[in-house]
């Protein structure tokens, strides 16, 4: 399971059209507009006419928090505050836990006067889910923590068996009934539509219904094929201040266009260490393995292809990773794995070809950049595309050792960092 961040516009407007589904009273409406350098606000305005009727809050939607500390949330504004605010802020560059970034996203939504703040989150583990209530939300929870009530829920016990009433602060009094059929419905919701994290802080009550104000949201990005209709086109969006190069951006439009997956983030161009994995489980372990033997600073990249990628696609793949990797030399050559765990259905000797395709267009580049490859896979067609790999080593002049499923997985690893024989 992957926890993959949303933005608080996609998970306000996921919350207006299913939490009903749940919870027959909510009515919370979903009044949000999202805003990027892209957006034309005549047409916004038109689109969305609450926005000149109604009070407005604007701030940042680009995961992070502590907006309102950072002093990035305008309250109480009127649109033409907050089309000023927009044209001041959109662009700008601001510094959020020491991470530099440029604020590109603005959530608009009308603004609710309160006097109320709760707080709800939940999150999942491995065996099951942990519900967190308070009845003090806002910006201070954190240090209000051993206010906070937490519930477990474990995985095949449901909230339906849960005492939630008699967990929940008695302090609420007539609120009681409401909030807890809230966090019932809200659970529900959470496990219905695929989260691994949600946290409502706060959330309030106008005039008698509750709404949302702040939110922050995971998905598990596992269940994107399950949940697709849903999830109705949601885009995960980049960490705040991270920008995907030309490279990545190449592969995540591949991946959109094929049934296989495609991943690449580039984390040291400058890198000693390349790798080109098969499998999302087998990147992460080859990954920790590299950096448990202490060579996280030369890792170069993380991503995968899996899901039978056809000759082309591993092609292209391929191609990508070894032009990134020989763009600069190292002092004593560079490293590229190319391995994987035992695969299913991928045709191993399929994808192999599109790997050799890419290996011998960059023969003498690889040869002048110092290049050692080693291969572990194991597979449908694995001693042909093995055997294909074998031939080329002796074909190029590139040093390449090559394993079958009969060494563990990640051996190749200390072998090609120079910690083993």
């Amino acid at each position: 399971m992957a926890q993959r961040g949303i933005r608080e516009y996609d998970a306000k407007r996921m919350l207006a059209k299913y939490l009903p589904d749940y919870l027959k009273d909510f009515s919370y409406r979903g009044e949000i507009a999202l805003v990027s350098p892209d957006t034309d606000l005549d047409s916004l305005v038109a689109e969305n006419p609450w926005l000149k009727a109604k009070k407005l809050v604007v701030k940042p939607d680009q995961l992070f928090g502590k907006r309102g500390k950072l002093g990035l949330v305008l309250l109480d504004a009127t649109w033409d505050e907050a089309r000023a605010y927009l044209k001041e802020n959109m662009g700008s560059e601001v510094v959020v836990g020491g991470v530099a970034g440029k604020l590109t996203h603005f959530l608009v939504e009308p603004f609710v006067l309160h006097r109320e703040e709760f707080y709800v989150a939940i999150s999942s583990d491995y065996d099951g889910d942990n519900i967190y209530f308070s009845s003090e939300g806002g910006i201070c929870v954190e240090e209000k923590w051993d206010k906070v009530v937490q519930v477990r829920v474990d995985v095949l016990e449901g909230i339906d068996r849960i005492d939630l009433h008699s967990k929940l602060p008695s302090s609420l009094g007539n609120r009681l009934p409401n909030v807890e059929s809230f966090i019932k419905a809200l659970y529900r919701f959470y496990v219905d539509l695929g989260f691994a994290y949600l946290e409502i802080n706060p959330f309030t009550f106008d005039n008698g219904s509750i709404v949302p104000l702040d939110l922050v949201a995971k998905l598990d990005d596992a269940e994107e094929y399950w949940k697709s209709k849903k999830w109705d086109g949601l885009v995960f969006p980049e960490p705040f201040g991270r920008t995907m190069s030309k490279e990545e951006l190449f592969i995540k439009e591949m991946d959109s266009k094929t049934g296989a997956s495609l991943k690449l983030t580039i984390l040291n161009p400058k890198g000693k260490v390349w790798t080109m994995v098969a499998g999302g489980g087998a990147s992460v372990i080859y990954a920790d393995t590299i950096c448990d033997l202490g060579h996280a600073r030369e890792l170069a990249n993380y991503g995968e292809y899996s899901g039978d990628p056809n000759t082309e696609e591993t092609y292209l793949y391929c191609k990508t990773i070894l032009d990134l990797m020989t763009r600069e030399k190292a002092p004593n050559g560079k490293v590229l794995m190319i391995g994987g765990a035992i695969a299913n259905f991928t045709d191993v000797a399929k994808t192999f070809k599109g790997i050799v395709m890419a290996l011998k267009e960059y023969q003498d580049i690889l040869c002048d950049a110092g290049v050692k490859i080693y291969v572990r896979r194991g597979g449908p067609n694995y001693e042909v595309g093995l055997k294909l790999m074998r031939e080329l080593g002796e074909m190029l002049g590139v040093p390449i050792e090559v394993y079958g499923p009969e060494t563990h997985m990640t051996r190749i690893v200390p072998l090609a960092l120079g910690g083993g024989e």
